[in-house]
Parts: C-alpha cells; structure tokens; sequence
C-alpha cells in the first residue's frame, strides 16, 4: 500500500514478518543484499521537504510498517499489514544471521552504546558473531567520502547485515548508498534499537507499547524534541485518513 501524496509517495511493499524474514533470509543466502527502512509519520512529514530522502527511500529494496497509525491507516484502506518497528526487528534479524552462521555489523550511535548493544545481542543470540562496528563522529555525511570508508570496511570484514543507528534521514540515506557500495550486504535502519538494547535509552513499559502509547513515553522523555514531531505528524494525519479513505 502507498502513503503519502503524489509525488511523494512510498510504498508499504513487505505486508507481514514472516514475509520479511524469508526475504532477508535468501537475500542473505544467495548474496544479492538489500536495504530495509521502516515506515511511520515522521518520515511521512520529512518525504515531501527532503528530496533526498524521498530519493534514498525510494531506493530501498524493503519496506515495512513502524507505527500504529501506519498500520492503522493501511486497515482504514481495507489492507493488513503488521507492526515491524525496527527495534523490535533486531532480534529475530540476527537469529537468522545466527543460523546461518553469517556475521552482524553496527553502524551508528555511540563507542559504548555498540558495545553495550554487541554484547546484549551475542548473549541473547547464540552463535552470533559482530564482526565490524563503528560510530561516527558528529556531523557525518552519509553520503561523503567518510561513508565511502566506511562501505569499504564493511565489505572486508565478512558482514551479511547491518544495523543503522544514525536516525532518519541519515540512516536511510546510508542504506541507499550502501546498495551501490557494498551490494552484498543487508543494510537495516533501526533508529534508537542499539541505545535500547545497550540500555543508553530506556524504552517504553511493554503496556504502553501494547496500548499505542509509546509516542507519549518518547515525548515525555525528550519535550522539546519530540513534542514539535509528534505537531508534525498529527498534522498530516487527517489527509492520510482521507486518502485512506478514497482507497477503501
């Protein structure tokens, strides 16, 4: 299902986790790569006023929903599509690479947030093995020649899949590049998933993430921050309704 006005659509095009598992599961065995984003409003406010973005969006081999009113939306349309939030992804993406004895990557964050976030994944994936990590400094253009230095790294050390933590539009702009750079490798934007496996942020209760009120958590945690985002989504949310609407 496609989000969002023309000419700033994108599209929803992995509906459900097995799905996805078993995509990334071939894709990781014969080789060919890909690059995952995960959809909510946020990136659906930042589409339209960032033509990179859209562009780097675009270019991703899988998209899958982040956030209820995603999958909300996608109902209202009269389509199903589950809930994949990237952090909640990470997990069962390295149980895969686990089994099939191909090797992680984490990109992004902070020196001590990866290593908190390598040793939680390895104690709770048997078999897993990291074998490239590294936090850019301040101001990282991921489509600079430091990024470049970064792919090549990536491709000597083995690496099947990789986690970015450098938040939106970064990530996805990373990911993008990387399908020219490193083509073999599954690149994998997860958002703050490292800081909370690495306990650097602290997430929601399961209740409230049961209750769909996780953004709340988020903006109390961060007001200034998170508050103005949250005015942006909520905005746009009567004309996602309307389009979901006409589609229905």
């Amino acid at each position: 299902m496609k989000f969002g006005k023309e000419p700033y659509q994108v599209e929803v095009n992995t509906a459900t986790r097995d799905a996805l598992f078993r995509t990334v599961e071939e894709r990781i065995t014969n080789g060919s790569g890909f690059a995952l984003a995960t959809l909510n409003l946020d990136h659906l406010t930042k589409l339209p006023v960032d033509p990179a973005f859209l562009s780097a969006y675009r270019a991703h081999d899988l998209v899958v929903a982040d956030g209820r009113p995603v999958v909300w939306l996608a109902r209202l349309a009269g389509a199903k599509i589950d809930l994949m939030p990237g952090s909640d992804m990470i997990v069962p993406l390295c149980e895969i690479c686990a089994a099939l004895s191909a090797p992680i990557a984490l990109v992004g964050s902070s020196d001590a947030a990866l290593e908190g976030a390598a040793k939680a994944l390895c104690a709770r994936v048997p078999g897993l093995v990291v074998s490239y990590s590294h936090a850019p400094p301040y101001g990282f253009d991921p489509a600079g020649r430091d990024a470049d230095r970064i792919f090549a790294s990536l491709t000597a050390s083995g690496a099947a899949l990789c986690f970015i933590a450098l938040g939106a539009p970064k990530q996805e702009v990373f990911a993008a590049r990387g399908r020219s750079q490193s083509p073999g490798l599954g690149f994998v934007s997860i958002g703050a998933g490292l800081d909370f496996l690495s306990g650097h942020q602290v997430r929601a209760p399961k209740v409230m993430r049961m209750l769909a009120l996780e953004w709340m958590w988020r903006a109390l945690q961060s007001p200034k921050r998170m508050f103005p985002r949250y005015a942006r989504c909520f905005a746009i949310l009567p004309g996602l309704v309307m389009q979901a609407l006409r589609h229905r």
